[in-house]
């Protein structure tokens, strides 16, 4: 990442290109309650060094933040409505903070443990978030498309309640289906289209 900015520095492009890196759920060693985020120790070798670099260069972090894993571990204690924008009210209090969604939850947890290791300016981006369409029982089209589209709708002006006011950005995995990927049968089906370009779940970006 340091020579990759450096590079960047040295043909004046600093400030228009940012380099950043992509992290997910598992760096985190508390996540519950959401304003008890912290990182593991098992991270810290590398995660301060990576936050004080992203810190200097005024560059976000990247996380990918999936509810549907985070459901499908968790099915006890977390609601499909809570994982799919559905939920008709507020699902977890947490002090001042109460959460509708548990995208929102999971940012965050996220920002709680970037605060305990001198990253609270840092801001957080969404690199992948998805939901698949086949392969366990609450990996159905009609799942996707409800995720899909609330989350499009929740990003359009919506924002976490430990960041109020900043737009959340979030970027949807996939385009297409990873027919040949190995490990559990929903990883190969996250995408909008098959490996053919048949449409699977028809979605709209536009503000709703």
């Amino acid at each position: 990442m340091k020579n990759i900015q450096s590079a960047i520095t040295s043909v004046g492009l600093k400030g228009q290109i940012k380099v950043s890196t992509a992290t997910y759920s598992a760096v985190l060693g508390t996540s519950y309650p959401r304003s008890n985020g912290s990182f593991n120790n098992h991270v810290s070798s590398f995660i301060n060094p990576i936050v004080s670099f992203l810190a200097e260069n005024n560059s976000p972090l990247l996380a990918n933040i999936y509810p549907y894993f985070s459901y499908t571990g968790n099915r006890k204690d977390i609601q499909l409505p809570y994982a799919l924008f559905t939920a008709p009210g507020v699902t977890v209090e947490d002090g001042r903070f109460q959460y509708q969604n548990l995208l929102d939850a999971s940012l965050d947890a996220l920002y709680a443990a970037l605060e305990r290791v001198n990253g609270a300016n840092l801001r957080v981006v969404v690199s992948e978030t998805g939901w698949p369409l086949q392969g366990d029982p609450a990996a159905t089209v009609e799942n996707a498309r409800t995720y899909h589209r609330n989350l499009i709708k929740h990003v359009n002006g919506g924002s976490t309640p430990r960041r109020p006011g900043q737009a959340i950005e979030a970027y949807l995995f996939a385009m297409f289906d990873e027919n040949e990927k190995p490990g559990l049968e929903t990883e190969k089906h996250f995408g909008l289209f098959t490996p053919t370009q048949r449409s699977k779940c028809q979605i709209s970006f536009n503000s709703m």
